[in-house]
């Protein structure tokens, strides 16, 4: 089939298009190649799908409409893996205009492609971070999320509602995926285990925010991967009986599902931690720190739905998940 994979040059955008690619699909990737972290990883993440035969590059912004519009009636997509947008919580707090062009307008425009050349089923990232205040665990997908604490949770809410209208309006079969913590080799160098990693080798600190006393629930990328490309071909179908006063939020009297993808194991930060300075062999030089607003204290995936529809659950565990970052981290950067 045909692909469009947008972020494509991202960290979970190229082993999507990757896998896509080895099970010969033709694959259209997009990403605008922005500087919010280092372009050098992305193109050289680009070098490695270029190898196949079925990928072709497109460098456009998602917010470009009449850019979008025209890559959407020249390919004719079977299918939508949209994964691009502004990533960050902290980034969001000093720059939320980045968030409303990459996220809620470059959504739109992939809704609006999906719905102008029927496109088949639209998947697309959402994020963990739409739980916000919720304190219950593990999150489940019939939780409320009307409480983000960061724009960039906000936008991904957002992305959640816009694509439910477009579900009911349109009868597009839209699934989105809460991801949790995603980490693994060619990962992005704005989150913590590949900003720990670095400042390990290279003898400076790291900053341990709420001084230490957090848990993740730190996913793998083959296991994000995996989740995803069985998935794209699970197609969402209305569920005439839904009511909004007896049905979860999760699914809908419209084409519409939401997913939680996570190790559903949350793991302490300071447990992490050690685990890196393990698979490096060398101490971290700690700064604890106050939390810091936007972040939450724990996230914990409950993926029994995940599981029903794909028959499949995250198994890669922390430990053997970081030796494989750092493994991929030496080779990558020679040190």
């Amino acid at each position: 089939m045909k692909y469009l994979v947008t972020g494509a040059a991202g960290f979970i955008g190229f082993f999507v298009s990757a896998r896509l690619l080895e099970q010969g699909h033709e694959v259209i990737g997009i990403d605008n190649l922005n500087d919010y972290y280092d372009v050098a990883l992305k193109q050289a993440r680009l070098k490695q799908l270029d190898i196949h035969e079925g990928f072709t590059f497109c460098k456009l912004d998602l917010s470009d409409r009449s850019g979008v519009a025209n890559l959407f009636t020249q390919h004719q997509f079977q299918r939508v893996i949209h994964l691009a947008a502004q990533a960050g919580v902290r980034y969001s707090i000093d720059n939320p205009m980045a968030y409303a062009d990459a996220n809620l307008v470059g959504h739109l425009t992939i809704l609006e492609g999906c719905r102008n050349t029927n496109v088949e089923h639209l998947v697309y990232a959402s994020s963990s971070s739409v739980y916000g205040l919720n304190s219950k665990i593990p999150f489940q997908t019939s939780d409320s999320v009307d409480h983000p604490i960061s724009l960039y949770a906000a936008t991904k809410k957002s992305n959640e509602l816009m694509s439910h209208t477009y579900s009911h309006l349109y009868n597009i079969p839209t699934t989105g995926l809460r991801f949790f913590t995603v980490y693994g080799p060619w990962g992005r160098p704005d989150m913590a285990l590949f900003k720990f990693t670095k400042a390990i080798f290279e003898g400076t600190q790291i900053d341990i925010y709420n001084n230490g006393n957090m848990q993740r629930d730190f996913t793998y990328i083959d296991d994000i991967v995996e989740s995803i490309i069985r998935i794209q071909d699970i197609v969402p179908q209305a569920q005439q009986d839904w009511t909004v006063e007896k049905g979860s939020p999760a699914n809908s009297s419209a084409p519409y599902r939401v997913y939680n993808i996570g190790n559903g194991n949350p793991v302490k930060l300071m447990a992490f931690v050690e685990s890196l300075e393990q698979a490096i062999g060398k101490a971290a030089i700690k700064n604890f720190m106050p939390m810091q607003p936007g972040d939450v204290y724990q996230t914990f995936a409950d993926v029994g739905d995940l599981y029903k529809v794909t028959d499949f659950k995250p198994q890669v565990d922390v430990v053997d998940g970081v030796n494989q970052f750092v493994t991929w981290y030496r080779e990558f950067y020679r040190v």
